[in-house]
């Protein structure tokens, strides 16, 4: 088959015309995996100038944005959207490049945000007075997770169980309570934990507050490892007492010889040793 040059030609060009609109393709895909790929990074919100400020301009709605920030490049302290009703009207003591992070720190006087622009909304912040020994001797500090522990009286049973885990703390702080049964009016240091909890769980902890004693129990940083939160008698755990047996069976356990564990026998009221009812049979040692 003879091709003439305008044959040639074209399918040059076809070929051309296909390899570019091959790396096209690829390089528009690639493009469209590059930007999905950043949509899913976490992001936060921060409060961004909308133009360069310099030292001195005032912040307003006029003159900054909200901007979603990677969670890995956002700057700790600086400001959000819900604490921007804090900084309208105030001047920055540093110049403000267009898109950065607006921080705390760059504003005049170096206002600090309010305690409760730490809450996270949906969450609760509770405060818990525990003494010394309660507050692991006073070594809490804010960002710590601890277990939250309670110790109940019921009757004359105490009971212990874990209320919250891996809880984290926001602060801590000291206050002095006069003890008025103590001698010369001695006095007991306690200490205030305020933990991050959801409004559920601070309902429990203000209940529990009211019924028991709480403790706080230190983790290890980045440990949110779950222990059981079943209720305990505290003297079965001291060894007190016996703990009660499995499946609540009430009796006297009898070791019979060459067994391999105790059998239950019903224990025999008065009533039916009275009426001449069936006597426990004494167990040797062979059985």
């Amino acid at each position: 088959m003879v091709f003439n040059r305008t044959t040639i030609v074209l399918l040059v060009a076809l070929l051309v015309g296909g390899g570019a609109a091959y790396l096209a393709n690829r390089y528009l895909r690639s493009q469209v995996e590059e930007i999905e790929a950043r949509s899913k990074v976490a992001t936060v919100k921060r409060i961004v100038p909308t133009q360069t400020l310099a030292k001195g301009a005032t912040l307003t709605a006029k003159n900054v944005a909200v901007r979603d920030v990677p969670r890995e490049w956002a700057i700790s302290n600086g400001i959000t959207p819900e604490q921007f009703d804090r900084v309208d009207g105030v001047a920055l003591a540093y110049p403000a490049e267009k898109g950065e992070q607006i921080a705390w720190a760059m504003l005049e006087g170096q206002r600090t945000p309010t305690f409760s622009a730490r809450v996270t909304a949906g969450r609760r912040a509770v405060t818990v007075a525990v003494d010394e020994i309660s507050s692991i001797s006073g070594l809490l500090e804010p960002n710590d997770l601890i277990d939250v522990i309670v110790t109940a009286k019921q009757g004359t049973r105490q009971f212990a169980f874990v209320l919250l885990q891996s809880v984290k703390v926001l602060a801590t702080g000291t206050k002095v309570q006069q003890v008025n049964d103590a001698p010369d009016g001695a006095r007991r240091f306690f200490t205030t934990i305020t933990i991050d909890v959801t409004p559920e769980e601070a309902r429990e902890v203000i209940a529990a507050k009211e019924i028991g004693k709480v403790t706080a129990m230190l983790r290890a940083p980045g440990d949110h490892g779950v222990v059981s939160s079943a209720r305990s008698d505290a003297a079965a755990l001291l060894g007190l007492v016996d703990a009660p047996a499995a499946g609540g069976r009430g009796g006297v356990p009898v070791v019979y010889g060459g067994r391999g564990g105790p059998i239950w026998v019903p224990r025999l009221n008065a009533d039916s040793s009275a009426s001449g009812g069936p006597t426990p049979s004494r167990t040797g040692a062979g059985g």
